[in-house]
């Protein structure tokens, strides 16, 4: 049976695979952007078409600082995705969020350095709205999940996205306190801002493996700690994304801004788009530049 994959699951560190699937079988897909990190698994949650990609690539291959985000989102939407689910590991910046806690992040503070988050240049220029970066419908399912799960959890909170892939010192640390950033991780803002303008709606779950390097039992904590609860957080991130994929009604219509963000984006004459360009991007543009 082909499925129709309409909703998307980035499985971070620790999370390779997505326990649950039938079905199951891998696709290739190419982009104008290169490779992303994996072969897309394609399979029924559910019951309903899901497509999972390890997003450092099964083996845990490819650095933050590596990563082709581009690919990876590209492929999401060439696949007929337009639910995001994405799971990752972070620090607490906050002594309310203990390790094995999940965070829905609704803000992020971008602390990287000159990667790829736009689609567009080349003779195309969008200017995305970003103000509210995730999708408040997807994060409340996922949210409501949590509860379902017995994860403590909490809905709404920042997550500054550092370069990587050396942790922070404690003086970052502390300025990121400073500041009231809730968690700190590598690779979610890049996500965040290539799916909406890729208007596919996009939430992560922000998952707790230690405190950062700020607190003062942080030198106690072993990489075998770390594991230990990496590998507690995927076992919750299975049923917590089980759960939201249960309650996702696929039937409604997407009534979000995500659904539509590229409608007042684009700011270029259509007339004045290179033609290479126009077919590199037709899958995100094309029914905005209809000739």
């Amino acid at each position: 049976m082909q499925l129709n994959p309409r909703i998307g699951i980035i499985g971070g560190s620790g999370l390779y695979s997505m326990p649950g699937f039938t079905g199951q079988h891998e696709v290739r897909v190419d982009t104008p952007f290169g490779e992303p990190s994996d072969d897309y698994v394609v399979g029924e949650l559910e019951g309903k078409g899901v497509a999972f990609l390890a997003r450092h690539g099964r083996g845990h291959r490819i650095s933050p600082s590596e990563l082709n985000f581009r690919a990876n989102i590209y492929g999401f939407k060439k696949l007929g995705v337009e639910w995001i689910l994405s799971l990752s590991a972070v620090g607490s910046l906050k002594e309310e969020h203990a390790p094995r806690d999940f965070v829905i992040p609704d803000q992020f503070v971008d602390r990287t350095r000159g990667r790829a988050s736009t689609f567009f240049g080349e003779g195309l220029v969008a200017h995305v709205s970003f103000a509210d970066p995730v999708c408040s419908h997807v994060a409340k399912l996922l949210y409501d999940a949590c509860v379902e799960s017995g994860v403590n959890a909490k809905l709404g909170g920042t997550y500054l996205c550092m370069e990587g892939p050396a942790f922070s010192t404690k003086a970052e640390s502390n300025l990121y306190r400073s500041w009231g950033m809730d968690v700190i991780g590598m690779t979610n803002l890049q996500e965040a801002k290539l799916a909406r303008e890729a208007e596919i709606c996009y939430a992560t779950v922000a998952m707790v493996t230690d405190y950062d390097c700020w607190h003062a039992d942080h030198a106690a904590v072993t990489v075998a700690d770390i594991i230990q609860n990496l590998n507690a957080n995927a076992a919750n991130a299975a049923q917590v994304v089980r759960g939201a994929v249960r309650s996702l009604r696929l039937e409604a219509a997407r009534t979000c801004d995500c659904s539509h963000a590229l409608a007042h984006a684009l700011i270029t004459d259509p007339q004045a788009v290179p033609e290479a360009t126009r077919r590199k991007l037709e899958l995100l543009v094309g029914k905005y530049l209809a000739r």
